[in-house]
């Protein structure tokens, strides 16, 4: 009845379908992160610096997704851990979420460090690796944008992507500057704008990953719809205890004790409620206990 419950074959998760684009991302940051280095430091350009950290981040966060999406692929649940290592992937997308953060933070001190005797960068080699820079960018952008839809730990790794694609485009405008006008301050102000515009992205990729790790309901479920659509099954008396969480993206799930009229039968009640969840609010997965008012007093008497 319903479905099988068993623990034998751990399901894919949106992350999974996207392992081989990853590998492909993961592949032309590390190559291009190494190139940037050694022109930012060679030309003491803090916007190329700048492009060259959150292109470590790439690397890192890309690695991290990879890492967990293989965990959670390999790690069949079992009667230990039952939904296996999915979280692994959320937790990816905080520790991406992090390192955001603290290469934003860097880029602000390293900024104030210069305010006095910015350092006169040469024009064009900085031009020449950060539109190279760009054009890799774009290349893993385009690999990741359809999955970024689905998965928050793709999301991740993709908008790491995206803000350091914004960054080489800084880091042309600071080279086309110093290039016409000598000015040396134009690498450090487009630096600073790299660094500040990440953060509320950020914000956004941490406060996703915190609310799945804090089981609160998925934001495009509305858990009081849900309710009132589970009683409108016919012979459902009452729902209670109903819980709505996200596991990892793309996999929510769904706990409740549902009270069964008078003159109907549990299974009918139950294959009904299901049928509603999966159709109408795409929970496969979800756990009903079916009761009669017996039960459901004995709920009511719970403090938690």
């Amino acid at each position: 009845m319903g479905h099988d419950h068993s623990h034998g074959i751990a399901p894919e998760s949106a992350s999974g379908k996207y392992l081989s684009r990853l590998v492909m991302a993961l592949g032309i940051a590390v190559v291009f992160m190494l190139a940037e280095f050694v022109v930012a430091f060679w030309t003491s350009s803090l916007a190329l610096l700048s492009d060259a950290a959150h292109m470590l981040t790439d690397v890192v966060g890309v690695g991290m997704a990879l890492s967990a999406i293989l965990l959670a692929k390999r790690s069949r649940p079992t009667y230990t851990r039952t939904f296996g290592y999915y979280r692994a992937e959320v937790l990816a997308a905080l520790a991406n979420a992090v390192l955001l953060f603290g290469v934003a933070i860097y880029v602000l001190y390293e900024a104030i460090a210069r305010l006095g005797e910015p350092p006169e960068v040469p024009g064009w080699p900085v031009l020449i690796v950060g539109a190279l820079g760009m054009v890799a960018n774009i290349a893993s952008a385009l690999l990741l944008r359809s999955g970024a839809k689905e998965s928050l730990n793709v999301r991740g790794a993709y908008l790491e992507v995206f803000a350091d694609l914004i960054g080489s485009v800084g880091v042309l405008i600071s080279a086309a500057i110093t290039l016409t006008t000598g000015w040396r301050y134009a690498d450090m102000i487009i630096g600073v704008a790299i660094g500040l515009w990440v953060l509320p992205r950020t914000w956004v990729l941490a406060r996703r990953s915190l609310r799945i790790l804090f089981q609160h309901s998925p934001e495009n479920l509305d858990v009081e719809q849900i309710a009132a659509a589970l009683h409108t099954v016919p012979g459902v008396a009452d729902v209670h205890d109903l819980h709505v969480w996200t596991l990892t993206s793309g996999m929510e799930v769904a706990s409740a004790h549902i009270t069964v009229a008078g003159g109907h039968t549990g299974d009918d009640v139950l294959r009904a409620a299901q049928h509603v969840l999966a159709h109408d609010f795409h929970i496969e997965h979800a756990t009903l206990q079916v009761e009669g008012a017996d039960s459901a007093r004995r709920c009511a008497e719970l403090s938690w």
